[in-house]
């Protein structure tokens, strides 16, 4: 169990499971950069949190819900947590976080939202097995199941955030084809920081011009 003043953002999840520089870049080294796409995914969360509580046809429906679980070390806002009818007595909770653009190949969105799921049963005693993640473009929601392998991701990326922060070391970059969308690009230049060593790039560029010089001759 963590304490209070050991709590950490869900959001850094999501960050996390991209890519643990970037995620270091960001909550170690307080280094952001805005582009098209965070500007757009602010917006989303923007409208997401309007408006008040509400009911709507029996299903009661919170918005900016804090949330926090002790057991993993997190905290943080749920966008939109609908409460719905149950035979059991208690409203179950159906979290969904709005998200811009279209679903990812990798589960980073689907982990954020299933931490947001575990400090609900955590919260309330009761057990989430669904959410949903609401795209901007395809403008519908996208069903997320919390099983048992999603479950077991999220609670290792909410150890592993732990591990990094206490380590407080920021990873090397290593260029991928998912840098070239990531707004700390020109933060992180992982095309040159990313090298081996100092010296091992000096000699590839000093072995590029010299071929360039012996090309012009």
């Amino acid at each position: 169990m963590y304490s209070e003043d050991d709590l950490l953002p869900i959001s850094a999840l999501q960050h996390l499971a991209f890519c643990e520089r970037q995620w270091a870049l960001i909550h170690l080294e307080q280094q952001w950069a805005e582009n098209r796409l965070t500007a757009e995914g602010c917006q989303l969360h923007e409208r997401a949190d309007e408006g008040h509580h509400q009911t709507k046809e029996g299903v009661r429906i919170c918005r900016g819900l804090n949330l926090r679980s002790l057991r993993l070390g997190l905290t943080g806002k749920a966008d939109v947590v609908e409460f719905h009818p149950d035979t059991g007595g208690s409203p179950r909770p159906f979290p969904i976080e709005y998200k811009r653009g279209r679903p990812k190949p990798d589960h980073r969105d689907e982990v954020q939202l299933c931490a947001q799921a575990l400090c609900l049963e955590e919260m309330l005693n009761v057990e989430v097995t669904n959410g949903a993640l609401f795209y901007g473009q395809p403008r519908r929601r996208t069903a997320v199941a919390f099983d048992a392998e999603l479950r077991g991701e999220t609670e290792r990326l909410a150890a592993r955030l732990h591990e990094l922060y206490a380590a407080r070391i920021t990873p090397k970059a290593r260029y991928e084809k998912k840098c070239d969308s990531c707004s700390l690009y020109s933060i992180c230049l992982p095309k040159t920081t990313g090298v081996s060593s100092a010296q091992r790039y000096l000699k590839r560029a000093v072995a590029a011009s010299l071929a360039g010089e012996g090309s012009g001759s």
